[in-house]
């Protein structure tokens, strides 16, 4: 599956985007990318199981919010942090 980021949460990481066997749920691939990333590629951002709370997630396009959504390995899931600006 891709997993991509954008702003702090892909400053935390260091990554735009990366490839990963899909787990079983969001749940599942969030606690996945929470130690994958425990420390912060940057050091002008928080580390990302610090952001992970706070963001919002796309599942193929389709904003989410429950855990249990099942996965697969030709998905993706986009992670987006709080926006400030307008």
């Amino acid at each position: 599956m891709q997993v991509r980021y954008f702003a702090a949460a892909k400053a935390a990481t260091g990554v735009e985007a990366e490839q990963l066997p899909a787990p079983e749920t969001l749940g599942a691939l969030l606690r996945l990318l929470g130690a994958r990333h425990s420390a912060s590629a940057s050091d002008s951002a928080p580390a990302l199981p610090d952001l992970l709370p706070n963001c919002s997630f796309l599942h193929n396009g389709v904003a989410v919010r429950r855990g249990e959504i099942p996965l697969s390995d030709s998905d993706t899931v986009d992670v987006l942090p709080p926006f400030a600006g307008g």
